[in-house]
């Protein structure tokens, strides 16, 4: 018989000690969970939400991570167009994120209302000091079909990530993309040269909803990004946006490089925006016609293939000590300057 001594209730020896272990080589081991799933098939992750919206199931997904054949029913065979951008069923292709977005704010619900931004549902918080912003976004949401919803104020912290909301909060549906063709169509039916923006590398959402505003603004027919390495469609540029991102078309390409070259093939001109470009852009040649204004992020600007495909590199002229302008601000002095070129007596 072992001189150690026998456990009593509870899993301890008489003597007081803890009852030694297995090491986990016991009848009661725990097992363990095993390999690491994909992303795409982890509840929750972002990943797994984007795989649910476009239809990929998660046993049907490549375990490597890559998209998988979904069981859609659908061909295979997609139609591809300037930039390789592939084109769904519907027309467009599916903007990042497979959850809603949320719109924080009075000023940005309210504009996204009036624009007729798709919405989820409309949260407000109790006991707010009511005003005609907040009385006109209820009355908005109500005629749309909106769910009006009373939220306490951590609830629309969660909800906003702790944004200053100001008690009110819109959840909007996943944008939808346009292709890069559509941003040509829409200028040929206004009977306008065309005039969009292409931002290469811009990775700061409310860059992006502040050149969707200066686009709508001047004129412009959309706005063109890289479906990689760049900013998508969040609350903070639809905030950035004030709204206008429901009225200027944003258009994704696999390849920016490559749509630029579909463009220019479709008669339009490409103007980069670069520090050492050898013209002013308020003296550019090529306003008067079909354009696209190339934009490159604030520190890096354009990259090198890019920078190679435009027709033309122009620069801001700043007489101050700047040494660069965010995309937002570049955008909004370069579409001023286009405008007043294409003006009547410009």
């Amino acid at each position: 018989m072992s001189g150690q001594p026998r456990p009593g209730p509870g899993g301890r020896t008489k003597s007081g000690k803890p009852r030694p272990g297995t090491g986990g080589y016991g009848k009661r081991r725990l097992e363990g969970k095993g390999p690491t799933p994909p992303a795409r098939m982890r509840p929750g992750h972002p990943a797994q939400r984007r795989a649910a919206a476009s239809g990929v199931k998660g046993q049907n997904a490549d375990p490597s991570g890559s998209p998988g054949r979904a069981e859609t029913g659908r061909s295979g065979n997609k139609s591809r167009g300037v930039g390789g951008a592939a084109r769904g069923s519907g027309g467009g292709v599916r903007g990042s994120g497979g959850g809603p977005e949320v719109v924080a704010g009075r000023n940005a619900v309210l504009e996204s209302l009036r624009a007729g931004v798709p919405g989820v549902a409309l949260h407000i918080g109790p006991r707010l000091d009511a005003d005609e912003r907040l009385g006109e976004a209820v009355t908005l949401a109500t005629q749309a079909g909106v769910p009006v919803v009373e939220a306490g104020r951590a609830e629309l912290d969660r909800l906003t990530g702790d944004a200053v909301h100001q008690g009110v909060a819109l959840r909007v549906r996943p944008y939808e993309y346009a292709h890069p063709d559509d941003l040509i169509a829409r200028a040929a039916e206004a009977g306008e040269p065309a005039l969009i923006v292409a931002l290469d590398g811009v990775t700061d959402p409310r860059n992006l909803g502040t050149v969707a505003r200066c686009v709508a603004a001047f004129g412009g027919h959309g706005v063109l990004i890289s479906a990689r390495r760049s900013a998508g469609v969040t609350a903070g540029a639809w905030k950035a946006s004030a709204g206008t991102l429901a009225r200027v078309p944003l258009a994704q390409a696999s390849n920016l490089a490559a749509a630029l070259v579909g463009y220019q093939e479709a008669g339009l001109f490409a103007v980069g925006l670069a520090a050492d470009g050898g013209a002013q852009i308020s003296d550019t040649g090529l306003a008067d016609g079909p354009l696209v204004l190339v934009i490159g992020s604030d520190g890096r600007g354009l990259s090198r293939l890019v920078a190679q495909r435009c027709d033309e590199l122009a620069r801001i002229a700043m007489p101050g000590p700047a040494e660069s302008l965010s995309a937002g601000v570049a955008a909004g002095i370069a579409l001023y300057e286009v405008a007043r070129r294409r003006a009547p007596g410009g």
